[in-house]
């Protein structure tokens, strides 16, 4: 609950600006409740009015996305960029194919970003698109044809030095290569304007396993300070995408077990462990197109489906939400903390609802926010820009160093700040001030613009 008056008045104004937006809502109010202490040392902040700056979009584009599938039908999707703010660096984030792709979900994910980027150190300011295009039961053509119509309107906003757009949900490297081609087409230019490219033209050596890797860096670094060793530990994890699949690779090689993977028909509890070639699986899954964690338990007898359930009444020790926004609810909080876990960690983004991160941080749970954990992704993005700005590629010893010094440094700064008098953590707090202060000052030192 806000009781600074400045913040409470942001936040009416933001609730009345953006009726019905509940995610991009419930973002903001978690930063300003994080920021009552900083703007009170910050008479500032209010004066050159950051805060009202920091929660309104520098830019927002929706157009219009007319295609044809292949019955010769003409359909027709919305696209999306926000450009949320760009105080230390071009525009980065991904975009997002999904029907759930709105205003509001975009606006949140951009706001989100904005902090996450500041975290990771690159300079990278925060966006994100999209579009409520839905990929199942399209075709590679029709795939192609939607990609190439979305990008001639996208290509009049990007570029490597204002907006490098990447991959999220629904948008892998078969979608980046499609709207890499196009816009290579529209501009005669070769350029890193988009990241998670293959490796054969422009990409990053461990992209796609980035976001679940650099989660694993964080978590085991949170267990560590703790005095915990995440060596036979068991993990929960939701998700069989390639945020979860990166998780589980992870996780799994520095020798924790991990026993569930989920979609929306229900979960999978294996508690022999997945590993190895049931890992390699989860991609099958995923590109199947059927949405659906079934077959798993089809595939390897041992295993057991539960339908129409979440991971969370399962067990474990570390806990990993790798799905989508607000799928650990209060309820699904309560039976976590009854089974007592080392360890919460959204590598989703904002992978617990507003009701679930009190209850955790109530219950001096060790909990760290999505805007922290899964900065990898968008970290091993920046350093795929970097590669394309020099024109060199290094080695995946290389870049796996990098992320996982970013991640070090995240960690770091989220202890730094979010360390309170009991010596509990709040990695809430911690991260959104330190994402925070640096686009701040940033602000600050650029004027009113």
């Amino acid at each position: 609950m806000l009781t600074n008056e400045y913040l409470k008045r942001v936040y009416d104004t933001v609730l009345s600006r953006n009726p019905g937006e509940a995610e991009f809502h419930q973002a903001v109010l978690e930063v300003l409740e994080s920021l009552e202490c900083v703007v009170e040392k910050h008479p500032e902040y209010e004066k050159n009015g950051i805060i009202e700056r920091f929660v309104e979009p520098e830019r927002f584009i929706q157009f219009s996305v007319p295609w044809v599938d292949d019955s010769g039908k003409v359909r027709v999707n919305r696209g999306f960029r926000v450009q949320f703010n760009s105080a230390i660096g071009p525009y980065k984030g991904g975009l997002r194919f999904h029907p759930s792709v709105n205003q509001g979900i975009l606006k949140f994910l951009g706001f989100e970003q904005t902090f996450k980027n500041s975290l990771t150190t690159l300079p990278m300011g925060g966006g994100k698109g999209g579009s409520d295009f839905s990929l199942r039961g399209r075709s590679d053509a029709e795939v192609m044809r939607f990609c190439q119509a979305f990008m001639t309107e996208l290509y009049r906003h990007i570029g490597p030095d204002e907006d490098v757009p990447a991959g999220d949900i629904g948008v892998g490297a078969r979608e980046i290569g499609y709207l890499f081609g196009m816009y290579k087409k529209l501009t005669h230019k070769w350029g890193g304007v988009l990241t998670g490219k293959g490796l054969e033209w422009g990409g990053s050596k461990i992209r796609p396993e980035a976001t679940g890797f650099g989660a694993l860096y964080f978590v085991n670094q949170m267990l560590q300070t703790h005095g915990y060793d995440i060596k036979g530990k068991t993990v929960a994890i939701s998700g069989f995408g390639n945020v979860a699949w990166g998780a589980a690779t992870k996780a799994t090689q520095l020798g924790a077990k991990v026993i569930t993977i989920s979609g929306p028909d229900g979960y999978i509890y294996d508690p022999e462990g997945i590993s190895g070639e049931k890992i390699d699986y989860m991609l099958e899954l995923r590109a199947s197109g059927n949405d659906v964690c079934q077959p798993y338990a089809d595939e390897f007898p041992g295993s057991k489906f539960i339908p129409g359930r979440k991971p969370w009444e399962v067990k474990c020790d570390i806990a990993l939400p790798c799905a989508t926004q607000n799928e650990v609810s209060g309820e699904d909080a309560d039976m976590l903390l009854a089974n007592k876990p080392l360890c919460v960690a959204e590598v989703s983004n904002m992978g617990c609802s507003e009701e679930a991160v009190q209850k955790f941080i109530a219950a001096k749970q060790l909990f760290a926010p999505g805007k922290a954990v899964n900065a990898g992704g968008v970290a091993t993005s920046g350093l795929e820009m970097t590669q394309n700005a020099i024109r060199l590629s290094w080695s995946e010893a290389e870049v796996d160093e990098k992320l996982h010094q970013i991640m070090h440094n995240i960690h770091e700064q989220c202890v730094k700040y979010g360390r309170e008098s009991d010596d509990y953590v709040d990695y809430v707090k911690g991260a959104n001030i330190a994402g925070f202060m640096k686009v701040a000052n940033a602000m600050m030192a650029q004027g009113i613009v």
